[in-house]
Formats: C-alpha cells, structure tokens, sequence
C-alpha cells in the first residue's frame, strides 16, 4: 500500500512519521515495513503474474462467445427437437465407446444443447461436448470442455496459466504463494498508509496522486492511491484464492468442516446412504463421472419435467445420469450470474420420484457466502458486471507491483542512498521490541504459518535473507571506517 519495494532495507524510509513517545523507541512500524518491503519484493513476480492471468481469466468468458460462437450459438428457431432426440445425434456423432454423462439444454433461443460424455483419452475433469443444433440437430462444434462450469479450450488454457502455469501440482505452489502472500502484504500495506494518514495535516492528500511531483515521491503517490483503491478486492481474491490452494485450501476445508460450514450436498443414494460433501470449487476442477450402464435418452426430457416441477426454474441447468448403479438422476441449477440459481434435485429414473432435493434459500449462510466468494472469484457471479470488475482490479493489483519495483529502482543502493523519504527504519528492530510485542509476533507468525504453510516457509526465507544482507552491511561498513585515513 505503502513505500513497498523501496531498495534495500536500509534505504527504506521510516514507517511511522509521529514522534516516538520519550524513551520508546518505536518498533512496529519498522517491522512492518521490512516485511512489506522483503515481501513485495521477493513475491512480487508471483503475484504479478497472478494478476495478469487473473485480469486474462476475467475476459474469458467473452472471448469465448465471440471465439467458439458457431460452437454456441445457431439460428433461432420456432421449433425444437426432444432432448433425447438431441441426444441421439450427439451419441452417433461420438461412437459406442463414448460415456454419456451430461447434458446442458439450450438456455436461450439462438443457443446450442451441449452433450457432453467421458471417454479415453481425456485428462482429469475434462468431457468431450458436442454442441447440437436444437431446432435442427446439427452438430455445430465438438470440442473438450473442463469442469462444470463448462469452459471451453480457451478459458481452460487461461485458467491453468492462472493456476499453475501449465505446470500440473508443482506449479499450483505459486499460486498459493501468489494468493497467501498478497493478503499478507496489503494488510502490512494499509497500516502502514493509516499512520501517514494519522500523522498527516492534509489526510486527504495521501490518498492522492501527487502529479506535480517527479521522481520517487510521485511514484510512491501512485502506489498509495491505487493501493486505497483495490485494498477491499485484493484482500478478497487473496482469501478466495486461498481456497483453491494445496496446502492452505485443504486447511480451510477442514476448518470449514469443523464449523460446521460446509455445502449441503445432494443424496443421489436410491437405497439410502449419507450424502457426499458438496463441492464449490467445480468449476475450477471436479471429475466427471460416468453413466451407469445404457441411459435411454428419452428420460433426460422426464427428469427434466419433474426437476421443474418441483425447485429448478431457469433454462440454465445441467442433467447428469446415474454415475454409478443405485443412485439417482441430478438436475442442478447453473445460472451463477444469478446469486440464488442454485437448486438442485435428485430423481429415480425409473420411477421418476423425487429422491432429495437442496434448495440455496436454505442453505447456511457461510455456505451462501462461500458460493458466492468462489462464483465471484471466477466472473460468473454477475455475468459481465463481475467480470469487468475484477479486470480492472486484476490491474491495479499489478500496477502495484509494477510501481514498487519503480520505486525500488528510485531508492536502490547505489542511487540516492539516503534521499527523499527521511531515516531509514532501523536494522534489528526485534532488539528494542519488547517482549509482549516479541512473544505477539511470534504467535502471529506461528500461527499464519501453521495455516497458511508457504508463508511459513518463506517467512523463514525473508529472515534469512534479511540477517545475510544485514552481515554484509556491516562487514562493508567497518571496512569503510578502516580504509578511511
């Protein structure tokens, strides 16, 4: 938010510019500004990667309506073939060996069905869809689509840049990093902007670009101003974000489990049977299994009638059959950009009685508001609105990574060592710390470490690098006082 990335620790200027109270030497504010400084400046290239594959996902969504449209999209028509009639072409489009597993009927006039089935061949979450013509049975397109949410080759290359950098589960690591440590640093950031806001006659002023100055200062006006900016959204992609990580999302999972916040899941047990725990994060993954044995393609319609009678009222849904013998029929809701669209019922297929049913209106509210973070998060909660919205936040992210760099560039050690910005903090700032404020930090860190285990790791790290840098300093130092005559 702050002075992030200034040069080296010791051209960093001070934290806090209040007068210290007499005999108290100040000590947070220093510490907080090494940290945001260590860290912007060794995990700033995660993170600016994350926000320009982040601002890249975001389009998505578009880009594919105008990349795939003969995929998506086909003359409106006044009339309309049966979904197993659909479903019949899309089966002698794929072969025998070819898995039936969903269907997602055409949601607007003008839009195609997508049939999709597993088969050989297709990498984890992935399905091959044929995109039929409903007032014709043209097959408009046959492509590979990845999770629920149904994206497309290009929104499935840009979600694993963004992901893992098309680097499988070593590469997930920076995005955890990306996403862990960026709350980290706008939370350091945003204390360190309100005690200049405190400290300033003119709080209206640090928030501010300062366009008649140059250099240094300008620079760091820029930082402040953007920072004020995006705080709110940084800190919620960074939470969100976290979610979907290896280490700190499974830790999330099991706290949620153990305050009771999980998704209530559909019973698809024809026979009885607890329910598996629902799954937010689809979207971005999920496997999809395959179909019980033969399904006759007439009962994709039936199913279909008795799910709109009972909760499921938008054209946007998904129908799978049976994944597996003695379960039953699901209808799911898929309208994200519709914050309340997410019904979902179970049917017998024989007897097309209802099994289970979720209703959203129920659902607990973490479970709501996790929904909703994730459908955020991913630009689907509020269709172009969102995505528009985290593009530009996706921006400012990097802009401030970019413009930290630039100031470090300004104050790096070789240029102005001690110029704009008055004393640098103090090195060893734990030493004058007292011991409350040592054993909190030490809590604090223990306990976001233990959490969130790649802050941990790289905490470690920025000491290290600090105590070297520090020893090197001083060597350097006294042999300037012993060289000088």
């Amino acid at each position: 938010m702050t002075d992030t990335m200034t040069g080296s620790a010791s051209d960093v200027p001070t934290a806090d510019p209040s007068p210290p109270r007499p005999g108290r030497t100040p000590w947070f504010g220093p510490l907080l500004r090494r940290l945001h400084f260590y860290a912007g400046l060794l995990v700033g290239p995660f993170i600016l990667v994350a926000a320009t594959s982040g601002a890249l996902y975001a389009l998505a969504p578009a880009l594919e309506q105008v990349v795939y449209d003969q995929e998506l999209h086909a003359p409106v028509a006044d009339t309309a073939l049966s979904l197993g009639d659909q479903v019949e072409v899309a089966q002698g489009q794929v072969g025998a060996d070819a898995v039936l597993t969903a269907v997602r009927p055409a949601p607007e006039p003008g839009d195609t069905t997508r049939v999709m089935f597993g088969e050989d061949g297709l990498g984890p979450s992935e399905s091959r869809a044929i995109f039929v013509d409903p007032a014709t049975g043209e097959v408009r397109g046959d492509l590979t689509v990845y999770g629920s949410s149904g994206a497309l080759p290009l929104r499935t290359w840009i979600s694993n840049l963004h992901r893992s950098l098309h680097l499988g589960d070593p590469g997930r690591l920076y995005s955890e990093l990306a996403a862990s440590w960026l709350g980290i640093v706008v939370v350091a950031g945003l204390i360190l902007w309100i005690n200049r806001l405190r400290a300033s006659r003119r709080a209206a002023g640090v928030a501010r670009p300062k366009r008649r100055q140059t250099g240094y200062r300008r620079l760091l006006s820029w930082h402040t101003a953007v920072g004020a900016v995006v705080v709110l959204g940084a800190l919620f992609l960074s939470v969100t974000g976290i979610t979907w990580s290896q280490y700190g999302g499974a830790n999330v999972g099991e706290l949620r489990s153990a305050l009771g916040w999980t998704t209530p899941a559909l019973d698809t047990q024809l026979t009885g049977g607890a329910p598996a725990e629902a799954d937010e994060h689809a979207g971005h993954g999920g496997g999809t299994p395959g179909a019980a044995g033969a399904v006759d393609p007439a009962t994709f319609d039936a199913v279909l009638a008795v799910a709109q009678g009972i909760n499921v009222n938008t054209d946007e849904v998904e129908i799978k059959p049976p994944a597996e013998a003695g379960t039953a029929w699901t209808v799911q809701e898929n309208k994200s950009d519709v914050p309340t669209e997410a019904d979902s019922v179970a049917v017998d297929g024989t007897t097309l009685q209802v099994v289970h049913r979720t209703d959203f209106v129920s659902f607990p509210l973490p479970a709501k508001l996790t929904t909703w973070g994730i459908d955020l998060h991913m630009g689907l909660l509020l269709g172009t609105v969102n995505q528009v919205l985290l593009f530009v936040l996706a921006l400012g992210i990097g802009s401030m990574v970019v413009l930290g760099y630039l100031m470090w560039w300004r104050r790096r050690p070789t240029r102005e060592p001690r110029g704009l910005g008055g004393p640098p903090p103090r090195r060893a700032v734990l030493q004058d710390t007292p011991w409350w404020g040592l054993a909190a930090v030490a809590a604090v860190a223990i306990t976001v470490g233990t959490f969130l285990p790649l802050v941990g790791y790289t905490l470690v790290a920025f000491v290290l690098v600090d105590v070297v840098v520090g020893l090197v300093q001083a060597r350097r130092d006294r042999t300037e006082v012993s060289a000088t005559p």
